[in-house]
C-alpha cells in the first residue's frame, strides 16, 4: 500500500446524461466545505451535444498544484466511453475500480492489465437509483454514496452539497437524491466486502473557497471594474461570458453576444473609445479573426483586454483539450509593429490576479492586453486563498482609469501628443473640446491622417515607449528551488503546477533544481532570467507545444551560451497536461547528464 492516505485521486467516466461532471462538482464542493484542498479537471468529447465526459477529482489535507498523475479510484458508468479517455486516466497499481453492473461491454475487451483489476467492484448503480429515487438519473448520486462509504470520503458534507445543488428544485427532488445517496452507502454496508487497501484519512477543517479558472477570470474582470463585454461563444472560453452575463448587469455593465469574433473585437474597441473598460474572451480561432481589431486598438491607443483560453490546434483542432501553442500569435499576431502586453496565468487563483492586472496595464498604458489562459486552467476547479483579493496590489479602488486632459490641454487638444512615457491624455465622446479622430490609419499628434514617413516613425516610437515604462513598473517571476542549483527549468502558464511539485520532489530527494515561471511574457524582462542563469549549467524548457515556441522566443533575448548554459527542450503536443512524474523523470535524466 505505497500511497499517501491523506491524498486521493478519483476518476469518473461515462456518457452524456450519466451526471459525471455533476457528481464531480458535488464531491468537490463537499470536500472543500470540510476544509480539504481540491483540484477538479473535467474533460469532454468534441461533440456539440451529448457524447462522453470524464472528471478527475483530487482531494488532500495539504495544498495541491496538479490533478494528480494517476488514479487511486476509477468509476466507470460506460466502458465504451472510458476507452475515449484511457490515455488521460492512468491508473495506480493499487487502483480500485467500480463499474456499472449493467454495462454490457465485453470484459475481455477492457484495456486494463489483469493485475490492476484485482480490486474491481461491479455495482448496480442504475438499480440502486431506480429503487431509491424512482429514476436512473440519480445513479451518479448513488455512486457518490458508494464511494463515500467505501473510501471514507466526506459524508455529512456530501449531503449538504446535494441539498445545495438541488436546492432550487422541488423539495421531493432533493429527497430523491438524498435517498439515492443513502442507498449507495447501505449497499456497501450490506453487499460489499472490502478487499482493497485504499482509505482516505483526514481531519475536517474550516471551509475553503473553490473556483473554476474561467469563473476566476470573469470575477477578476468584475473586480477590476469592467463595464462592457462583447463576445461570441467558443470552447473553452464560453463560461467567462456566461458568468459575466449573470453578474455584470447587476453592476450596471453590459454583456452582448455578437454574431462572430470580428463583431466582438470591434464592439470592444468602440466601447473603449466611448470611455468604458471593455473586454472579450475567445480561443485560438477567434483570436485569428480578432487580429486586425487588436491592431486597431494598438494604433488608436485604446485600452482593451482580450482573454485567449487556448485549445489544441491548428484550425478547429481539439476544441475541448488544452495546449500552449498560441504564444507567437499572442505576441506578434498582427501586421505592422503593433504593441500589446501578454500575460500568462498559471493556476485558477492567478486567473483572477492576471485579469485585474490586465485591466490595470491596459487602462494606464492605453494598449491591448492579451491574457493567455488555456483549457487546463479555464476548465478546472481549485481551492483558492480568499486573502488574495484583500491583498491584491491593483485592487478595485486602485485600478487607474486612463488619464484625461486638463482644461489647458483641451484648449488645443492633441490626443496623440508625444510624451516621455508614450502615454497621452484621452477623452471620450461628449467631453467638451475633446473631439478627436480615432482610426486605424496612421495619424499625427492631433489624430489627423498622415502618410508622412517621419510622422509614422515618431508615432511608432511613441507607442513603443510605453514598453520601457511597463518594464520598469513590473517584474513578476515565480522561483521554486535553491538559487545555487546547477540544473534549471523554465516554463510558463499552466505547466507551473507540475513543475512546482516535480521540483519539490527532486530537491527532497537530493537533486538540486530550480524553476522560473514568468507571468508577464511580453514585453520580455531580461534581468530576472540573467539572475536565474548565473549558477546554471543546464536548463530544461517545459512547454505544451510541439514546436517549442517559448524556447525559440526566449533565445531571441537571452544568450544562453554567454552563461555557459546548455538548453534542453522538453515538450509535448496538447491534449493531456504534463504529469509530475514526467517532469520529475526528465529532471533526473538531465541531472545525471550534468557531470557526465
Amino acid at each position: 500500500m505505497a500511497r499517501n492516505n491523506n491524498n486521493i485521486v478519483i476518476g469518473i467516466a461515462g456518457s452524456g446524461g450519466d451526471g459525471v461532471i455533476s457528481a464531480g462538482e458535488i464531491l468537490v464542493n463537499a470536500a472543500s466545505s470540510d476544509g480539504l484542498f481540491v483540484f477538479m479537471l473535467k474533460s469532454y468529447g468534441a461533440q456539440i451535444r451529448g457524447g462522453e465526459s470524464s472528471v478527475r477529482v483530487r482531494m488532500s489535507s495539504e495544498p495541491v498544484a496538479t490533478q494528480g498523475d494517476k488514479l487511486d479510484i476509477l468509476v466507470v458508468f460506460s466502458w465504451k466511453d472510458f476507452l475515449k479517455f484511457q490515455s488521460e486516466m492512468l491508473l495506480e497499481d493499487h487502483v480500485v475500480i467500480l463499474s456499472d453492473l449493467e454495462d454490457s461491454f465485453p470484459e475481455e475487451n477492457i484495456p486494463i492489465p489483469a493485475d490492476k483489476l484485482k480490486n474491481w467492484y461491479k455495482v448496480p448503480f442504475n438499480q440502486l437509483a431506480t429503487d431509491a429515487a424512482g429514476t436512473s438519473l440519480a445513479k451518479n448520486i448513488a455512486m457518490l454514496g458508494v464511494i463515500s462509504e467505501l473510501f471514507n470520503l466526506p459524508k455529512t458534507a456530501l449531503e449538504k452539497s446535494i441539498k445545495k445543488k438541488f436546492g432550487g428544485k422541488r423539495k421531493d427532488i432533493v429527497e430523491m437524491n438524498l435517498n439515492a445517496l443513502k442507498a449507495g452507502r447501505d449497499y456497501v454496508k450490506k453487499d460489499i466486502e472490502k478487499k482493497d487497501s485504499v482509505l482516505f484519512e483526514y481531519t475536517p477543517g474550516e471551509p475553503r473557497i473553490v473556483m473554476e479558472g474561467n469563473e476566476a477570470t470573469a470575477f477578476g474582470a468584475l473586480y477590476a471594474g469592467v463595464e462592457f463585454y462583447a463576445g461570441y461563444p467558443i470552447t473553452p472560453s464560453t463560461e467567462i461570458m456566461h458568468w459575466l452575463s449573470v453578474y455584470l448587469p447587476r453592476y450596471n455593465g453590459v454583456v452582448i453576444q455578437m454574431e462572430d469574433e470580428l463583431a466582438s473585437i470591434n464592439a470592444v474597441v468602440g466601447a473603449s473609445f466611448a470611455g468604458r473598460k471593455a473586454m472579450t474572451a475567445t480561443s485560438g480561432p477567434g483570436i485569428s479573426l480578432m487580429s486586425e481589431g487588436i491592431g486597431l486598438a494598438g494604433m488608436a491607443e485604446l485600452p482593451i483586454v482580450v482573454i485567449n483560453v487556448q485549445r489544441g490546434g491548428p484550425s478547429t483542432g481539439l476544441p475541448t483539450k488544452t495546449e500552449q501553442a498560441d504564444l507567437m500569435q499572442a505576441i506578434w499576431g498582427s501586421h505592422g509593429d503593433a504593441p500589446r502586453v501578454v500575460i500568462a496565468p498559471s493556476d485558477v487563483e492567478d486567473c483572477f490576479d492576471c485579469t485585474v492586472l490586465a485591466f490595470y496595464i491596459a487602462e494606464k498604458y492605453q494598449l491591448p492586453v492579451i491574457v493567455l489562459s488555456d483549457a487546463f486552467i479555464g476548465h478546472r476547479k481549485e481551492s483558492i486563498n480568499p486573502n488574495r483579493i484583500r491583498d491584491l496590489k491593483y485592487g478595485f479602488k486602485k485600478i487607474n482609469r486612463r488619464i484625461t486632459p486638463t482644461e489647458k490641454e483641451l484648449e488645443d487638444y492633441h490626443r496623440f501628443k508625444v510624451t516621455k512615457n508614450g502615454i497621452s491624455p484621452v477623452t471620450w465622446p461628449g467631453m467638451e473640446n475633446g473631439m478627436y479622430q480615432a482610426a486605424g490609419i496612421e495619424h499625427d499628434e492631433k489624430g489627423f491622417p498622415s502618410s508622412d514617413v517621419s510622422v509614422h516613425a515618431g508615432m511608432t516610437k511613441k507607442r513603443w515607449e510605453k514598453f520601457r515604462e511597463i518594464k520598469r513598473e513590473f517584474s513578476f517571476e515565480r522561483f521554486y528551488g535553491p538559487d545555487d542549483a546547477e540544473l534549471g527549468i523554465i516554463a510558463w502558464g499552466s505547466t507551473k503546477g507540475a513543475v512546482k511539485e516535480a521540483v519539490a520532489r527532486a530537491n527532497a530527494n537530493g537533486i538540486k533544481v530550480q524553476a522560473i515561471i514568468p507571468q508577464i511574457l511580453y514585453p520580455f524582462l531580461i534581468q530576472p532570467f540573467h539572475d536565474f542563469l548565473v549558477n546554471k549549467k543546464r536548463v530544461i524548457f517545459v512547454e505544451m507545444a510541439y514546436a517549442g515556441a517559448f524556447r525559440r522566443y526566449l533565445r531571441g533575448f537571452v544568450r544562453f551560451g554567454d552563461f555557459g548554459v546548455e538548453t534542453v527542450s522538453y515538450r509535448q503536443t496538447g491534449g493531456i497536461p504534463f504529469t509530475v512524474g514526467q517532469i520529475y523523470d526528465k529532471i533526473v535524466e538531465e541531472y545525471e547528464k550534468k557531470d557526465a
